[in-house]
């Protein structure tokens, strides 16, 4: 079954709140989705126990955290076996740098997104962990010189 059909009105708004701000009070929270304190909890509670709320974090300023440089790589392996794309699979994982990973269809296999201290840093990722592993054959770097738009808030829409 579809999670978005578990969801109701008060979930979305529940939900758009929490994607602006976390940190707010149950009572803030309650007050900014329409509900009283009791049901918003409980349907947080909820929320949390289906997987839907996966996990609640801080967004950090990279910049301010001295991660001033950020790229797009296209990483192709070699062989594109199961086995293969689960081996780098848990590969990534490893790396820090990596803080997207998304396995894609056409002329390459993943497009991950690095962030690194500066362009040297970014090289030696490049070379001594990407390039120095057997399972890659190619990678395609796009290097991003300015950020638009940067969110993890989804496009979430009422029923």
């Amino acid at each position: 079954m579809n999670e978005k059909n578990l969801l109701d009105a008060s979930d979305i708004r529940v939900l758009r709140v929490l994607q602006r701000d976390a940190s707010m009070s149950i009572a803030d929270i309650a007050r900014e989705a329409g509900m009283s304190q009791t049901p918003c909890w409980r349907r947080i509670k909820k929320l949390k126990e289906q997987g839907i709320i996966k996990q609640i974090t801080a967004i950090i300023d990279r910049e301010s955290v001295g991660l001033g440089f950020v790229a797009y790589s296209f990483v192709k392996l070699a062989v594109p076996s199961r086995e293969n794309m689960e081996t780098f699979d848990k590969l990534v994982h490893r790396w820090p740098e990596v803080v997207t990973c998304e396995r894609i269809t056409g002329a390459v296999d993943y497009l991950i997104k690095v962030v690194t201290d500066d362009i040297k840093a970014y090289d030696d990722f490049l070379r001594l962990k990407l390039l120095d592993n057997t399972l890659v054959s190619d990678v395609q770097s796009r290097i991003v010189v300015n950020t638009v738009k940067d969110t993890v808030a989804l496009p979430l829409r009422e029923n």
